[in-house]
């Protein structure tokens, strides 16, 4: 057993390697944003600068990219990390991390909706009605059972995307004018009088704001993204893994 004061002669050794610990960290940070300040004189502003998974490594992370580098900054390692025992892509998981969107917070009532069978499971989908892999993300789609898909148009390809998002939107039936588009190849009309496609705009800002470069981006319940058309069985795998957490 230990004496009262070799308990807090104890306490007190902890309370200061602690700090010692802390002030070596800031150093390192601060040692690392100085050598990169001068060595990358354009470099974007660096987000975050934490110990990496493995011991010795730093992660530096500028928005949802991922490298790293030593305590002085004297050395960038780009690449994945992974865990040789659990195969596991350790840099993959932190950049899903960063990238998630929490699927409860996405405005719904901005998207277009369909669903097959009791749609029961359901994806978030970002896309463009001139991506031709969108086209092919909807309809593998036809073979995911049991799902609501929640498309936010985001026209970012140019060309006449803005126009066909508008009058797919404006559509009396918008589900039917993008499924009639997307799997059928039949044009979307042309709007009749005034229509707020609002929601064309805000879906951009939504886009913006998660970093949704490019079309498609599907969404799961757990936030977790795929970006591309994947193929049906590899959506029903992470929709029944899901199911099942």
């Amino acid at each position: 057993m230990f004496s009262r004061p070799a308990l807090s002669r104890l306490a007190s050794g902890l309370v200061a390697l602690g700090l010692l610990a802390a002030t070596a960290v800031q150093a390192d940070e601060a040692d690392i944003r100085k050598t990169f300040a001068e060595r990358f004189p354009n470099l974007p502003r660096i987000d975050e600068i934490r110990p990496a998974p493995v011991a010795g490594l730093w992660e530096v992370r500028i928005g949802t990219d991922v490298t790293y580098t030593d305590a002085k900054g004297a050395y960038l390692i780009q690449g994945s990390i992974i865990d040789t025992a659990t195969r596991k892509d350790l840099t993959q998981e932190r950049v899903d991390k960063l990238t998630a969107i929490d699927f409860a917070s996405l405005p719904l009532k901005d998207a277009v909706v369909w669903k097959n069978g009791n749609g029961k499971r359901r994806i978030a989908v970002f896309a463009d009605p001139n991506c031709g892999y969108c086209k092919r993300l909807e309809k593998d789609l036809l073979n995911v059972k049991d799902v609501t898909v929640y498309t936010f148009l985001i026209p970012i390809l140019g060309g006449d995307s803005p126009e066909k998002s508008r009058s797919i939107w404006c559509a009396k039936d918008s589900t039917a004018a993008w499924r009639g588009w997307m799997v059928d190849g039949t044009a979307p009309q042309r709007p009749m009088g005034q229509c707020d496609a609002s929601a064309i705009e805000r879906n951009a800002a939504l886009a913006r704001k998660h970093k949704v470069n490019g079309t498609p981006a599907i969404v799961f319940e757990d936030g977790t993204r795929a970006p591309g058309a994947i193929p049906a069985a590899e959506i029903e795998r992470r929709l029944a893994a899901l199911a099942k957490s």
